[in-house]
């Protein structure tokens, strides 16, 4: 994405009326978006480098409305409360949020089900994918959504309360966003699995399937959006609706140069040390919270606690990248932290056309960026506080080693608090809806269940208990990838499809292989190449995965885990790759041995034994008659010799 060509983030105000277009609903994504019916501003950050993405956030939501299936669902809500009995889907996080701009998770629709690669995203009120009905669609992670491929798959017609199709049979849904983005497509509805570790059997929901993308949406490595936002056409609120989940979800984001984490749909025992604070709904239609002060290394910046209800309040949005914070709150964080870090060397920032506030001289070890940097304090309305260490407010210097620079700005002239990812970076965030209120526990994010005592899920079985509101059986979630009897696998093989020629590809085949090799947690010398194909701008590539070391064949458990990463497509490459494709995948047994190969090496010593034998008793058998020969040429001086014939002159 663009970075503003301004020298500070603008704050772009786009007027539309909502008159000729009143059932369009607003949402965010990996994108600065705007719809085209409401009077709506947005929040337009820097980047700050050119490896750096940053996700962005509309403020404002038109009326809710786009299918009659949901029409009442926030006035009846609340009627569900909480049940701790009811299932949640678990689900794992994917991606990095500063490397790719977003998180992803995985989401499987139809039957038999098709997966893709959704950016979870609460600013969003829709979940949306490609339709191989598209011809103006990007090249994205995975295959586009065939409806014609699934058992389950149902349009949704039209009626009074959505947008319909110039032939008035089936609603429509249609985004334009800032920066030439847009997204446009059908409604339908079917299956939606959250994968084997879920306890929630799949269910049947509406999503867009789009016809149309373009800018951000068009060029994005991730398949589409999903929507976790307050909205008719939101997961999350289409599962309350049914009532098979709590009105809640969790989000949990990876580290620092870690990435991914884990999801929840749905309510669990929240651990005891989380700290929660209100969330106001009818504030914003957005998740806000009550910030009333910050503290830099202990100490309290000077500020009235209103800065931080201006406009939108204080806004958290799992699509925004960065935090961004009203002028005079952003002044006095920046000079407090630049007063603790007087033993820090100040330098330019990656992007010399922007003046981001970097140091050098911390080192490149995460786990020591306390000794350096601040703690940052947030405190809420009833004087809860959450300490943010600093991966939660700096991202890495990307041309200079053991250098970091600020990831908070300056939300421009606009007054609202802005608070990314980059801020709830190894947190749990529990959106405890039904409650109206959001809590925060810092916590290793990829070692979450552990953490929260959760043991192990079954994978969901098909649903039998909500005949009522389905019109076909559920999948059983996603396809297992285990292995018939004492298979053993010796080679993984797969076709890897670019978009890039090989000629240009060929100067980069070593590094491709280890970026291949760290997303499948194997060594590089394990990868090998087997062949190519040139197919015009594209390369065909076959690699094999062989097993470490001198063994024979993988564990299970590795050999899953590499199919399993395969299979979902969740292999990410930087985007000097171009686009890819996982074409296809197998799987060997280890080669059957002959009976030279298994006893070579003994015939070998044998031979080596027999020749080393053979030759020794060869030697000393010469060396004896040598011996012999020598004695009996010898004759003492008197010894007798018999007369010899003299011969005539």
């Amino acid at each position: 994405m663009a970075r503003p060509t301004s020298r500070f983030p603008a704050t772009v105000l786009i007027l539309f009326s909502f008159l000729f277009n009143p059932s369009v609903v607003l949402l965010s994504s990996s994108a600065p978006r705007i719809s085209d019916e409401s009077a709506s501003l947005i929040l337009r950050p820097p980047h700050g480098g050119g490896n750096r993405h940053t996700m962005f956030l509309p403020l404002f939501l038109s009326p809710h409305g786009n299918s009659s299936a949901f029409a009442g669902v926030n006035s009846r809500r609340h009627l569900h409360g909480s049940d701790p009995l009811r299932p949640n889907a678990r689900m794992r996080l994917y991606d990095d949020l500063l490397r790719n701009g977003y998180y992803t998770t995985r989401l499987w629709i139809g039957t038999p089900p098709q997966n893709f690669a959704l950016i979870v995203d609460t600013g969003s009120t829709v979940t949306y994918v490609p339709c191989s009905t598209c011809e103006q669609c990007g090249r994205h992670q995975d295959p586009k959504f065939q409806p014609e491929l699934s058992s389950t798959y149902q349009p949704v017609k039209c009626n009074i309360d959505c947008n319909c199709d110039n032939d008035r049979v089936q609603c429509v849904y249609e985004r334009q966003y800032a920066e030439m983005s847009s997204s446009s497509g059908v409604l339908g509805e079917d299956i939606m699995s959250f994968g084997n570790e879920s306890e929630l059997v799949p269910q049947r929901a509406v999503f867009g399937c789009e016809n149309v993308e373009t800018g951000d949406l068009y060029s994005q490595h991730a398949d589409g959006i999903m929507g976790l936002g307050r909205g008719d056409l939101s997961v999350v609120d289409q599962l309350v609706d049914r009532g098979v989940i709590s009105d809640s979800f969790s989000l949990c984001y990876g580290g620092m140069d870690i990435g991914g984490g884990a999801m929840v749909l749905g309510g669990f025992s929240p651990p005891v040390a989380m700290v929660f604070t209100n969330s106001d709904p009818v504030r914003s239609p957005y998740y806000n919270i009550e910030l009333k002060e910050l503290h830099v290394a202990g100490k309290q910046l000077s500020l009235n606690p209103r800065v931080f209800d201006g406009k939108h309040g204080t806004v958290l949005d799992s699509g925004t990248t960065y935090a961004y914070l009203p002028e005079a709150a952003f002044l006095a964080f920046k000079d407090a932290i630049i007063k603790e870090l007087s033993s820090l060397k100040r330098i330019r920032g990656p992007d010399p056309n922007y003046n981001d506030i970097c140091f050098s001289g911390a080192g490149s070890d995460v786990s020591e960026l306390s000794k350096s940097f601040p703690t940052v304090d947030m405190v809420f309305g009833k004087g809860q506080k959450l300490s943010l260490s600093p991966e939660n407010y700096l991202f890495r210097h990307s041309k200079v080693h053991g250098a970091y620079c600020l990831g908070i700005f300056q939300n421009g002239k606009d007054p609202t608090t802005l608070l990314g990812g980059i801020i709830v970076r190894n947190t749990l965030v529990m959106y405890d809806r039904e409650h109206d209120k959001i809590g925060f526990w810092k916590t290793n994010c990829s070692e979450l269940w552990e953490r929260l005592h959760i043991a192990g899920t079954p994978p969901p079985m098909p649903s039998t208990s909500d005949s009522t509101n389905s019109t076909a059986p559920a999948p059983a979630g996603p396809p297992q990838h285990d292995f018939p009897g004492q298979f053993q696998v010796g080679l993984v093989t797969f076709y890897m499809s670019l978009s890039v020629k090989y000629s240009d590809l060929k100067p980069h085949m070593t590094e491709l292989a280890q970026f291949i090799a760290q997303e499948l947690d194997v060594n590089t010398s394990q990868i090998q190449l087997l062949n190519f194909t040139a197919k015009g701008n594209d390369s065909l590539i076959r690699w094999a995965i062989l097993p470490a070391g001198s063994t024979e064949y993988f564990s299970n458990a590795t050999a899953m885990g590499i199919i399993a990463r395969l299979a979902e497509h969740r292999v990410q490459l930087p985007d000097t790759f171009g686009s890819y494709q996982l074409v296809e995948w197998n799987i060997e047994p280890p080669p059957k041995q002959t009976w030279w190969p298994e006893h070579y090496m003994v015939v070998v010593v044998s031979i080596v034994v027999a020749l080393i034998l053979g030759l020794s008793a060869s030697g000393g058998w010469i060396i004896w008659r040598r011996k012999q020969q020598m004695l009996n040429s010898y004759r003492p001086v008197d010894a007798v010799i018999p007369e010899q014939e003299l011969q005539p002159l």
